[in-house]
């Protein structure tokens, strides 16, 4: 059996670094990589058995392309604060660590996605994947500010099991961090975006919202679908309002 290294990066995660670690005990390695939290997420985790590294958090991708080459072992599961590996998942991995496909270097998972306390079936986040069962020295990490995803050297497969994944603490705080994410898009699309126009302040927030909400079947996921489509209009608007305020040296 081929051995594995979990990786969870954090910032102040006392409300949820104990179960994470938990749901990756089945691993050889498990580190955490912390980014100088003042919660007690570092001293929790040094109390839970697991090697604890400490290095200041400049964006994600930056943060977890630093952790990658930390791992001892050659197959990395990487794992955020909010999401749980499930038993079933578990035992999908280690079955793999067994029995490795030859070629296969990356492995999609789904997410089983929650929010305001509800299972979301739809307005979106259905299909939610990501990659986060890989080989350390064949991916990396794209240098994006935000959504960023495994850039892999070589073929990509997909697991059947899924992550839970509970990103919402509060609506307050799910707000501020929708805040900082526009921040940081802003930086991503100021390479990309010409001009600001209407069509960027109004055309596409509502677009954000009428896609989540009604493309995406949002209403079927009732006031929580509605929130999540009036949030992904929001979070369309004040990436470029920041971004306009970026391009004027404000804030």
């Amino acid at each position: 059996m081929q051995k594995l290294t979990a990786i969870i990066p954090v910032g102040n995660e006392i409300h949820n670094i104990e179960a994470v670690i938990d749901s990756v005990r089945f691993a050889n390695e498990i580190i955490v990589v912390d980014s100088f939290t003042n919660d007690g997420t570092y001293e929790k985790a040094k109390s839970l058995g697991v090697t604890v590294l400490q290095r200041e958090f400049k964006y994600a991708a930056d943060q977890k392309n630093w952790a990658i080459p930390q791992a001892k072992y050659d197959w990395v599961l990487l794992v955020d604060a909010d999401e749980r590996v499930t038993p079933e998942l578990q035992a999908e991995i280690i079955d793999l660590l067994k029995n490795p496909k030859a070629d296969i270097v990356a492995y999609w998972i789904g997410r089983m996605n929650h929010f305001m306390g509800k299972r979301v079936h739809f307005s979106g986040w259905r299909n939610d994947k990501v990659i986060r069962f890989f080989k350390r020295d064949s991916c990396k990490y794209e240098d994006k500010f935000v959504h960023e995803e495994i850039i892999a050297n070589g073929p990509v497969s997909k697991l059947k099991n899924k992550l839970y994944h509970n990103t919402y603490t509060t609506l307050d705080a799910y707000i501020e961090k929708l805040n900082k994410y526009a921040t940081w898009q802003a930086k991503d699309y100021d390479k990309k975006t010409g001009t600001l126009t209407p069509y960027h302040f109004v055309i596409k927030p509502f677009w954000g919202f009428f896609k989540h909400y009604i493309v995406q079947s949002g209403f079927r996921d009732g006031v929580v679908g509605l929130t999540i489509g009036y949030l992904q209009g929001y979070v369309v608007f004040m990436r470029y309002v920041k971004l306009w305020l970026l391009r004027k040296n404000r804030k």
